[in-house]
């Protein structure tokens, strides 16, 4: 199959967006969280957290352009200056996709979906208890993306929230042990498995160190 950008133009929309979506493979399953003025919990789901940076620790996701549809977790950010960012485990996927519902300004998708808030000690966004994986974000500037309406946000960590065991040899987290959701699509979730750990590769590595 060809398909080309006149194609896609001519494309069924939902078809389009499940296509395009799809072309990015499985992406990282997150929920962000955050909290209002009034003091009214939001959470949402994202499949679009990236790593941007290690010193300092940086992460970047995309939000939607606004429109006509209030982005809560949007304003939230803007008027707190942090959120929480935190893994989708297979064990809630189900409660972790319902927070992708339209919620009124004052419901919390903490309460539709079930899942449980949490906070720690001077720090005002909410994290997801069920989650075991949980960063702690201050936010750090919007950039817009001018083709689409989209913005990247870009936040600093400041609390990660992990278990001991977890973390192996050289800081790697083991994914699979944690049973760690993914995302391709809108609503498609897959589980994580470890193929394997390779070496660094560097300017005199061969190809058969890899083996």
């Amino acid at each position: 199959m060809h398909i080309t950008q006149k194609g896609l133009v001519e494309m069924n929309r939902i078809e389009r967006l499940n296509l395009i979506n799809s072309l990015s493979g499985i992406k990282p399953a997150n929920l962000i969280g955050t909290i209002n003025e009034d003091g009214t919990e939001n959470l949402a789901i994202f499949s679009s957290v990236v790593h941007l940076g290690s010193n300092p620790a940086l992460f970047g996701f995309v939000l939607r352009p606004r429109g006509e549809v209030r982005r809560h977790t949007h304003e939230n950010i803007l008027s707190t200056d942090v959120y929480t960012i935190n893994f989708v485990h297979t064990s809630f996927i189900k409660q972790a996709h319902f927070t992708s519902i339209k919620a009124k300004s004052n419901e919390s998708e903490f309460v539709l979906s079930e899942l449980t808030p949490e906070y720690i000690e001077h720090f005002q966004a909410p994290f997801v208890q069920e989650s075991t994986v949980k960063l702690g974000m201050r936010f750090v500037e919007e950039i817009p993306i001018k083709t689409n309406g989209t913005s990247l946000i870009i936040g600093q960590v400041e609390h990660i929230l992990i278990p001991d065991h977890i973390i192996l040899d050289g800081g790697h987290i083991d994914l699979e042990a944690l049973e760690i959701a993914g995302i391709s699509g809108l609503n498609t979730y897959y589980s994580l498995n470890k193929i394997a750990h390779l070496p660094y590769v560097r300017e005199d590595s061969k190809i058969t160190d890899l083996s």
